[in-house]
Formats: structure tokens, sequence, C-alpha cells
């Protein structure tokens, strides 16, 4: 919209909103002097804005209205027309989920050495598909068939997603790329028609991982992006915008929240993005986040619910304390597991035996951690596998045997919980994909939550001992 083209009493909101967005950087500029911890209790929420925007709560307040009224046509026109901040409508923005947002780019871009920008969707999937769409649109002059690279080592949703709604549905190529940590895999699957680089790691359930900068280089030489699925290591153990990563997608009704009350997904973006592929908004390489947000995100309407933000929001602010305690847990089972005769293999990054551990252990790191000397502990997350050995059936009876373990496909949870894959998170990618993707019958992915590490040992004891 042209100036020219204001109504009447528009230039007064645009004036009053320069004001407020410099209130902002100046708060902004701030806070990132922060820490980690402090920034996940606090986020952008001041203490100036609780007393002066919400009557002093020292608690981001919830709204659940669906919409927000203006003053006048003025305030309504300037607000709708993207001149001045706005949350208009619980479909589009919401004051709740902003704060969440925040938070979110806060903590993704803590050291990471870029500025960062989220948005917050009504899951994991959706965060996904919002960041992937936007680079899978042809264009003039293009290439006829265009592509997109991914680790075939992630969760089933994720390839459902891009293997039936991508590739079956939109004729898009999917190139599957089986083994992460192998650049020479991602190096031969690259061409002229590939959008994208995407990546989770550490992977569900495999314990899957990548050289992060590598991979983001690799991108970059290719003039595309690397997104990046971080939900089961969060900003406390890895934040790949800081080794080059683009963008950042996370299920937040996993790790993030774990007390598993919220479904929510989030997509972060550094600012800029790598891209070649041309649009008409500059948000769309500036700051990428945005972009969906004002425009594909309000088209589509992916929303995430106030509630389940504040919900995340409330879940986040311990993080860092609880993926310390988390990985301790798991590492003690772990190791526990490694030595049972009735497991064959034991998928975590943080055994010193496990085939991608050397690799997780440059990255993987508790974030503002002290090991005595300076350096930041290692931390290897509450997400691991094992396998049992003989028949399928073996792994079965060992899973219905859980006493204290929860059955279930949720993971994250501070409470431990177990699936079997193949029959469930996994089962609908059918047996020649699991099996490329690694995923054998005989695998039980199992998240270790916050209970005391003794008690989960003697549970898979007694469940083993069955066989």
């Amino acid at each position: 919209m042209s100036q020219t083209s204001y109504g009447p009493g528009v230039e007064k909101y645009i004036e009053a909103a320069k004001k407020q967005i410099a209130l902002r950087e100046k708060i902004l500029a701030r806070v990132k002097k922060h820490k980690f911890d402090t920034l996940a209790v606090h986020g952008l929420y001041t203490v100036e804005e609780a007393l002066d925007l919400n009557q002093g709560s020292i608690i981001e307040p919830l709204y659940m209205a669906t919409s927000q009224a203006y003053r006048d046509s003025a305030e309504l026109e300037a607000a709708l027309s993207y001149l001045i901040p706005t949350w208009c409508y619980t479909r589009i923005a919401n004051p709740t989920t902003y704060y969440l947002e925040w938070m979110l780019a806060l903590l993704e871009g803590y050291a990471a050495g870029a500025d960062t920008s989220c948005v917050v969707t009504a899951s994991g999937m959706s965060a996904i598909a919002s960041a992937v769409d936007p680079f899978l649109v042809e264009q003039k002059g293009g290439p006829a068939k265009i592509n997109l690279v991914s680790s075939i080592q992630v969760y089933g949703g994720t390839f459902q997603q891009f293997s039936v709604r991508k590739q079956q549905e939109r004729g898009i190529d999917v190139r599957w790329v089986r083994h992460p940590h192998d650049l020479e895999e991602w190096k031969a699957a690259i061409d002229e028609g590939t959008r994208l680089l995407y990546v989770e790691a550490p992977s569900n359930p495999q314990q899957a991982f990548c050289d992060v900068k590598a991979l983001a280089d690799l991108a970059h030489a290719h003039e595309i992006p690397l997104i990046f699925d971080a939900t089961c290591a969060t900003p406390a153990l890895l934040r790949p915008i800081a080794h080059g990563a683009d963008i950042v997608v996370h299920s937040l009704s996993k790790t993030a929240t774990s007390s598993g009350m919220a479904i929510g997904g989030a997509l972060i973006s550094r600012k800029p993005v790598v891209t070649r592929v041309k649009n008409d908004s500059p948000l769309f390489k500036e700051s990428f986040a945005e972009y969906v947000k004002f425009l594909p995100y309000r088209d589509n309407g992916p929303a995430a619910s106030p509630f389940n933000a504040l919900m995340a929001l409330n879940d986040l602010r311990t993080l860092r304390s609880k993926m310390d305690l988390f990985s301790r847990n798991t590492q003690t089972v772990a190791e526990f597991l490694e030595k049972h005769p009735k497991v064959y293999q034991v998928d975590y990054l943080g055994l010193p035996s496990y085939h991608l551990h050397a690799l997780a252990e440059r990255y993987l790191k508790l974030v503002d951690s002290d090991d005595g000397k300076g350096n930041e502990v290692n931390r290897y997350g509450h997400l691991m596998s094992f396998r049992i050995d003989g028949p399928p059936e073996n792994a079965r009876r060992v899973f219905d045997a859980f006493k204290l373990i929860f059955r279930a496909t949720d993971l994250g949870r501070v409470k431990s919980v177990a699936t079997i894959p193949a029959v469930s998170t996994h089962l609908q990618q059918g047996e020649e994909a699991r099996r490329a993707a690694d995923v054998p019958p005989q695998l039980i992915r199992l998240c270790v939550g916050a209970e005391d590490p003794a008690d989960i040992i003697a549970d898979l004891d007694q469940a083993l001992k069955t066989l």
C-alpha cells in the first residue's frame, strides 16, 4: 500500500508504532545480554510490560480472545496493512503466542552470532510444512523438476509428509540420504533442481547424527538452505543456527514441553537465510519466519492455541536443568542395557561404543555448563533405542511387560515412555522404507524421564527376564 492511499488518521498510529518498536528494540538489546536460563525464564516479557500493560502480572497473561478490537478505522487500516504491530486475529497472531515466539527466537539464537525470528505453529508437522513448502514452488526459467534432499532417518510423520504429501501428491522429487553423517551421500544427491537440505539430529528413533557445520557449508555452496529438526536436542544441547543452519524446526509437543500437556511446533530462522528461490517479499530471505507468519501462515491457518503456548512457555523455563537431568538418567540406563545379554544393540549417542559418538561429542553440549576447565559438558538427550535379541515377538514380549514405563507413541516426557516404532510411529513407512531407515521390528524406542534411573532399570530388567 502506498502512503498516499492511507485513510485519515493512519499516520498517527504509525508514529506511535515507531516509538513502540524502538522501545522493543532497546529491550531486546538489553535482554540479549542475559544468560540462557534467564532467557528461558523471562523471554522478552519485562517488569515494565507487566506493570504498564498487564496489571503487574509476573507471568505472561493468557489471551484467549479470538480477536483484537481497534479504536477507529484508521487503526484498523494501519494494523491490517502491517504498518503497526498488531495481533488482529488469533489465526494470524496472539499476544501469548508472541511471548513464546520471542522466547524461542532468543533461545535458538543464544550465542549463535546471528539474529533470529520465530513463528509458532499448531504442531511439529505444521512447522515442518511451513518451513519446507515456501521453497518448493515452480519458477519461470527454473529446472523442470524440483527436489528436496532429506535424511531418511527422520520421524515417521516427516517421512510421510515428504514421500506422500510432497512426492506422490505434488510430484516433487524427494531424494533420501541413508547415512546423514556421510557428506558424500548428500553431495551426490544435490543438483540444480535441489531447493533445500533437511536433516533431523539426533534422529527419532535411530540416533542418527551429522556434521552440522559441514552440511550447512555444503548447502550454502549450492545456494540452498539447511533445515534442521532439533526436537530431541532442544536449544539446551544444540543450536544449529550457531553452526550455520538456516532454519530450525521443533515439535514443541515433545521434549520442550516435557509435561505432555501441550501440542505445538516452532520454526526459527536466521536472518537472512540462504536461498536462490525468488520471492516478491523481502522478508522471504531477510526474516523467513516472519515471512511465514505474515503470509503463508496467515493464509493456511496452522495457528497454535494460546493456551498451549502458555503451557509451552512454562515448560521451557527450566529447560536446561531438565535436559541435564534427563540426559544423565538416559546415560545410566543406556549403560545398563549395553551390558544386557538379551540386548544386541543400544543406539545412544552418549555411549563411547556408538559409531556416531565422536561426531555428536563435538556438537551436543549443555549450554552454559562448565567442566571445571572452562569447557561445556557433553549431554546427549533423553531419547535412545535398544534392540532385542531374537525374533520381533521378543521385543513385543519385553515391551508388554513394562510396569513403570508407559507404552505410548509420545516422547520427551518427564515420565519414561516407550514404543515399538515399526508398529507405531513408522508403521506407515512400509517395510522397505523402514529397512532403509534402520528401524527393525526388534527395536524399542525409550525416552527416559526424570524418575530415579534405578527404578527404570529395575523395570527394564524384570521385562527382559520374561525372555
